[in-house]
């Protein structure tokens, strides 16, 4: 055997006190040559560190007098008797002889080094190194424990148990098997672990429950770890997990608020893998699944107590019964209001009543509504707002595509940007309307089950469109003021609200440089109707034309006039010759 080893601990050398001294050892030596029944082997038999036969002589309240048949008897503390049955008078024991004579003259001997020595003696003869042995945890040392195996025996630390060690003192004083990892005669010290047997051990037992345990068995385990998936059990030789989903039928966030680590559960096998060596285990199975008849218990519009167990964005959990949930949609809390935070309505803890909409047993889901209690305004909405009817409201809200009027609590009406103007091109609401202001609008459409109303402010009036071709018809000459004047024309708001575009090759008849040369926002202006276009609302205008048009006529009336004058003075001077004839 090797003399050097791995493992060390502060009180190596646990017999050097039982070694002689150098002349001893000398002495020892010679003996193995001298024959056991020659006068000197006699001699020799009393050599210090042997091991001698006495018999106990007195027995004194803290010594034993034995006589090994030397000139005198040798004295033993009474504590190094371990068995109190040796104390009596003439009883042979085995004691080692450690002086032959000390300072006093007196014998020296030891009952406890004697015993030391015998039981070393005993493993080197019985056991070797892969051996197992019994024995007690006697004390903690640097680095592990000391165990008695009827000599001191180290256990290092990392060869103590099989799991993390907590705390090394709930070893102390318990006896245990061991396998024996290293002898060194030299140093008379040995190494021995516990976690090689208790591996062992465990790969036996797995494999004996791996061959044996069967879907459905129901087992102890003892909880060694939990995770937020689930928590993993020592069944007595193999570990098995319990995922989360296994736990209950209920809904849990996290295995902790069932399971402690330690705990002993009795648990159901769900599945075995041999050749993985994994076993699926369950706890709600061992329980009768309350979602067998959910279907006939819940029929949808049944009126349900529960308490609400969580909130989320989407909507409330409520439990109905142990391990059934339901989920209140925030688009079932209300039928009047938008919800976009549960919080809004229900309360964690919150105990409430509500109705079953659907049930999904497969997934293992109920839909609950606590708006369906109380009486849904769009359910008789046609009749109080019958199309075409008129309505006066408060502008609630405006958006870029229109303006959100409330009817009545939770009822909102929209007008769009579309319908707020016959004759104005409207960009924003804004532009007509102010957040708070009261409406008057017509019911165009009521949509139900989308629950809409769309509603209009332009139905008020006539579409003035409608009759434009005989109020405004081509070549008619019209009145306005210039609205807006743009690269490619100036536009004109006639008397009847409507705008027309004036081209800018339409504004003048006469060259000019830029359209302000021309007109400026805010002019009056006459211009000739040039086109009518009434599905897309366009009407298209000149200046140019009415401007020639009237030149023209102005033209026309200064040749009248011209003639006229001309007929009337060759009338008056024929009148004049008349009258110089006569």
């Amino acid at each position: 055997m090797s003399n050097n080893s791995k493992y060390t601990w502060d009180d190596n050398n646990l017999v050097d006190n039982i070694v002689c001294e150098e002349k001893d050892v000398e002495v020892f030596n010679k003996l193995m040559n001298v024959s056991q029944d020659s006068p000197e082997a006699d001699k020799l038999s009393y050599t210090p560190g042997k091991v001698l036969s006495g018999k106990i002589v007195e027995i004194t309240k803290d010594h034993v007098i034995v006589d090994v048949g030397l000139k005198s008897e040798g004295i033993v503390p009474i504590q190094e008797f371990s068995d109190p049955s040796q104390l009596r008078l003439d009883n042979i024991v085995e004691v080692f002889l450690d002086q032959a004579e000390d300072s006093h003259g007196q014998i020296v001997l030891s009952r406890e080094k004697a015993e030391r020595l015998r039981q070393w003696e005993h493993i080197l003869q019985h056991c070797n190194e892969g051996s197992m042995i019994r024995g007690k945890v006697i004390r903690k040392v640097k680095g592990g424990l000391m165990v008695d195996i009827g000599v001191e025996a180290f256990l290092p630390g990392s060869q103590i148990d099989n799991k993390r060690i907590k705390n090394l003192d709930e070893y102390l004083d318990k006896t245990f098997d061991f396998k024996i990892l290293k002898i060194n005669i030299d140093r008379k010290n040995i190494v021995v672990s516990r976690r090689e047997l208790l591996e062992a051990e465990r790969i036996t037992k797995k494999a004996e429950l791996l061959e044996n345990i069967k879907v459905n068995d129901v087992r102890q385990g003892i909880v060694k770890n939990i995770t937020d998936f689930g928590v993993f059990l020592d069944l007595d030789g193999i570990d098995g997990l319990l995922h989360i989903t296994d736990m209950t039928w209920k809904r849990i966030k996290h295995p902790s608020e069932m399971v402690a680590l330690g705990q002993k559960l009795e648990v159901m096998i769900l599945s075995v893998d041999k050749e993985k060596g994994r076993v699926a285990l369950g706890l709600k199975q061992k329980e009768t699944n309350p979602w067998d008849e959910i279907e006939k218990k819940y029929p949808p519009g049944t009126r349900v107590q529960g308490r609400v167990t969580n909130l989320l964005p989407y909507g409330a959990f409520m439990e109905i019964e142990p391990g059934i949930e339901g989920l209140i949609h925030v688009s079932e809390m209300s039928w009047v209001k938008t919800i976009s935070d549960p919080s809004e309505v229900v309360k964690r803890g919150q105990e409430l009543e509500a109705i079953v909409l659907s049930v999904q047993k497969a997934e293992g889901k109920i839909s609950l509504g606590i708006k369906q209690l109380e009486h849904n305004p769009w359910d008789d909405i046609e009749r109080k707002y019958p199309v075409g009817s008129g309505v006066k409201a408060e502008i609630k809200s405006l958006t870029n595509y229109g303006a959100f009027v409330e009817l009545e609590p939770g009822v909102e009406g929209m007008i769009h940007i579309s319908d707020l103007s016959w004759i104005k091109k409207v960009s924003h609401p804004s532009e007509v309307l102010k957040k708070g202001d009261l409406v008057e609008a017509v019911v165009l459409s009521v949509e139900k089950d989308n629950k809409k109303i769309f509603l209009g402010v332009k139905q008020l009036s006539q579409n003035p469109w409608e009759d434009i071709e005989k109020t405004m018809p081509i070549g008619a000459l019209v009145k306005g003021e210039i609205s807006k004047i743009t690269a490619f024309g100036a536009f004109v708001e006639l008397d009847n609200g409507i705008e027309g575009l004036i081209h800018v090759t339409e504004l003048s008849d006469q060259p000019f440089g830029k359209i302000e040369d021309v007109v400026a926002k805010g002019d009056q202006v006459t211009a000739k109707v040039l086109k009518i276009d009434p599905e897309h609302k366009k009407i298209a205008l000149s200046i140019k034309e009415y401007l020639i048009e009237r030149n023209q006529c102005n033209h026309d009336d200064i040749v009248m006039t011209s003639k006229s004058s001309k007929k009337e003075s060759k009338k008056n001077k024929d009148k004049q010759n008349e009258q110089a004839d006569e």
